[in-house]
């Protein structure tokens, strides 16, 4: 059965079935394990005009969002956020760097679309300015997350154990980025 939008199917352990259009225009219908296909097809036929209502209307925001960019930040302005930004990574760099014992080099701030923070093998940290615009929580993971290559230059247990040493609940926090972090482009 061919629908006016195209879906994606998540199966988990629920019990019901159920239909989410996001913000960026994706429909995902939420299902239970083992469910047939055709009780899907005919879940979305009844909820078809439902998701059109809401695709529309999401389609109208970012026609929206998008007619009303802010002009680009000027050199003097992004220099003014970076200036606060070394200023801040670098106290919370030395503060967390005491409490997971590590040392670490120099400090950049840069303005990278793909990274948050990075750390090299020499201890150099670099930061994204725009962190700066969101919730204290998520710099202090990023600091967190970047120390703790001091010890474990991977992604494996016992590097996001070390994480959770010092942020019990990082895992937040590092929801927030990947469900927000892109807003912090938008910002300013």
């Amino acid at each position: 059965m061919k629908h006016p939008f195209d879906y994606e199917i998540i199966y988990s352990s629920r019990r019901t079935t159920a239909i989410q259009v996001s913000p960026d225009g994706r429909v995902i219908v939420r299902a239970p394990k083992h469910c047939p296909r055709g009780f899907i097809d005919s879940f979305i036929c009844q909820k078809e005009d439902w998701v059109l209502k809401h695709l529309s209307r999401f389609e109208k925001q970012r026609e929206l969002h998008s007619s009303t960019k802010r002009p680009p930040l000027s050199g003097k302005d992004r220099a003014r956020y970076m200036a606060v930004a070394r200023d801040i990574f670098m106290k919370k760099a030395a503060y967390y760097a005491r409490i997971m014992d590590v040392s670490y080099g120099r400090i950049s701030i840069r303005e990278q679309r793909t990274r948050w923070g990075s750390c090299s093998s020499k201890g150099n940290l670099n930061f994204n300015w725009r962190l700066i615009l969101a919730p204290e929580e998520v710099l202090d993971y990023v600091v967190v997350h970047e120390l703790a290559h001091r010890r474990e230059m991977n992604h494996s247990k016992a590097f996001y154990a070390i994480v959770e040493s010092v942020l019990p609940d990082y895992r937040s926090a590092r929801r927030w980025l990947r469900e927000h972090g892109h807003s912090l482009w938008e910002a300013v």
